[in-house]
């Protein structure tokens, strides 16, 4: 099992995902209009975004990230009272992952952050390329779907579970020992 380095744009805000191997979590593509407004809110959409408005996510466990440095430059975002909250660093609007809240073990570590020059050996291949409904343009790739995949969902609830019953949604960077974000989530779309 391998340790990640995550980094920001800017180096201010560093961590890592522990015990990452390419089967310890779900890589994903997705082109969904929410991680297109994600990337376009932070102005980062050269850095984020494939050609065709994909951002790839890897989905490991709350428990697995760790920031070292520069946890007070993170922040949160909701694009809607009820939407995913979406963490960022405030010293160069990095894109860090999305969580759903603090029960539930899961995040989805941008790639942005992920500071691994190895990233496809070291996460493994895609496992799914999702929502191309959103995608900009035809999409190119391989394989891809318009929704989630009822394969891909049931792979994921699965992790999601197996976390759960391991107590991996803490420690968490994201949220306190009381369940709430650790910073208050700015609603995009009230």
């Amino acid at each position: 099992m391998a340790t990640i380095p995550l980094k920001c744009h800017c180096g201010e805000v560093t961590g890592s995902a522990s015990n990452v191997t390419p089967t310890s979590g779900i890589r994903v593509i997705c082109c969904c209009s929410d991680c297109q407004a994600f990337a376009n809110h932070l102005n980062c959409d050269a850095a984020v975004l494939d050609e065709f408005g994909g951002t790839e996510i890897f989905q490991v466990s709350q428990s697995q990230v760790t920031i070292k440095r520069g946890e007070d430059k993170l922040r949160c975002l909701r694009l809607s009272e009820k939407g995913l909250l979406r963490w960022y660093t405030s010293c160069c609007s990095t894109p860090v992952g999305n969580t759903i809240n603090a029960k539930l073990p899961f995040v989805g570590v941008v790639h942005a952050f992920i500071n691994d020059a190895h990233r496809d050996q070291s996460l493994g291949p895609v496992n799914a390329v999702v929502q191309t409904q959103s995608a900009i343009g035809v999409p190119g790739y391989a394989k891809h779907h318009a929704k989630f995949p009822l394969g891909i969902t049931l792979r994921i609830a699965k992790k999601m579970a197996m976390w759960k019953l391991k107590g991996m949604q803490s420690p968490s960077v994201f949220f306190g020992e009381d369940g709430r974000p650790v910073v208050k989530p700015v609603v995009l779309n009230n």
